[in-house]
């Protein structure tokens, strides 16, 4: 959010205009409107079939738009052919060529833009200094670890400056370890490339930890865009708030002003979605429950299962309130204090300002 601030948010860099796609019947994309600013780090994030990646596909000019545009630098890139566009697509599998060398590979492309030999050298060497690679350009890929392809791949795509470099699901083959590493990487080399980065993931933690901006696709168009900030403190819709983090929801009837929990209780909230109408549901976030009674909305239950994961532990709580249990977050000091154990009676609390009330 801070290099957001520093950056003219007026003239959008890429602008997609009602795009369309449809495969036979089905619309894969359905009329999306996104404008993505110069320098920014993008995320498309959504489930299989959401239309994420065939968006993707749109800007490379790997699928042809049944409707819409997209213009960048306010000049339509839409009928151009993937090689012409100043757009580089970084594929999922890396594709990287077994027979050459880590230099040679990061060197193809601009091989084939004719440039002059002196220059490639300068540039190929350039960059394996900026991926940290420089003692391995003379061996083949067979010869690397999967985080070393995945960066020579990157290479390969950034070596040509693109203006903007689309990454569809690019970590997607590393351990969990690596993959965490190798976000903070993407983020080290967009920010000290200065080019625009749109990544398309499932990935809801990946696209909170690298993106500025997100936006939550859903059958084949846009539910949400905003920050991770924005997009994980105010979800607008029961499926957005889901997706993104865990949510707990107690289902919600309007009475009047008010709104009634299945066991009889009101609930306050300050965060209404003004669409609500007859049930919703109030969704909570796990780390904003407190053990007590302290908050304005308390519900009481037994713990029915804990689960432990190292900085803190998920108490699941059978409540009346809803049929699934409640999930509240516990850091290592307060389970230290409560020492929770399963069957035991428990009440939690949580503030009107961390209730959001949405449809169902």
């Amino acid at each position: 959010e801070q290099r957001m601030s520093t950056r003219t948010m007026t003239q959008p860099f890429l602008s997609i205009q009602n795009v369309q796609k449809n495969f036979g019947t089905v619309k894969a994309v359905s009329g999306v409107n996104l404008d993505i600013y110069e320098k920014e780090f993008f995320a498309l994030l959504g489930a299989s079939g959401s239309g994420k990646t065939t968006l993707l596909r749109m800007l490379a000019g790997f699928e042809q738009l049944n409707g819409g545009d997209v213009q960048l630098e306010g000049t339509s890139i839409a009928h151009l052919p993937p090689n012409q566009r100043p757009v580089n697509l970084m594929f999922q599998s890396y594709a990287l060529f077994p027979h050459m060398t880590v230099a040679q590979n990061i060197a193809y492309g601009l091989e084939m833009d004719k440039l002059p030999k002196a220059q490639i050298k300068d540039s190929v060497d350039e960059i394996l200094q900026v991926i940290q690679l420089g003692h391995l350009a003379k061996r083949k890929p067979d010869q690397l670890s999967g985080g070393q392809r995945q960066r020579v791949a990157l290479a390969r795509a950034l070596v040509k400056r693109p203006k903007v470099l689309l990454l569809d699901e690019p970590l997607s083959a590393l351990d969990k370890k690596l993959r965490s590493e190798m976000q903070l990487e993407l983020k080290r080399l967009q920010a000290e490339f200065g080019i625009t980065f749109i990544i398309v993931t499932h990935d809801q933690e990946e696209a909170l930890v690298m993106a500025d901006r997100i936006a939550i696709m859903k059958d084949g168009g846009l539910l949400q865009v905003g920050t991770p900030h924005e997009i994980y403190e105010a979800p607008k819709t029961r499926f957005a708030a889901d997706f993104i983090g865990v949510m707990n929801f107690l289902p919600v009837n309007k009475d009047g002003d008010d709104f009634v929990m299945t066991n009889g209780d009101s609930i306050k909230a300050t965060r209404i979605n003004t669409s609500v109408l007859g049930t919703a549901v109030a969704a909570i976030r796990p780390e904003r429950l407190a053990i007590g009674d302290a908050g304005d909305n308390t519900v009481s239950g037994v713990i029915s299962a804990i689960a432990y994961h190292g900085l803190d532990l998920l108490l699941h709580i059978k409540t009346d309130a809803t049929d699934t249990p409640i999930i509240a977050r516990m850091t290592a000091d307060v389970v230290e204090v409560h020492n929770p154990t399963e069957g035991q009676q428990i009440t939690v609390s949580w503030s009107a300002k961390n209730t959001h009330i949405l449809s169902t």
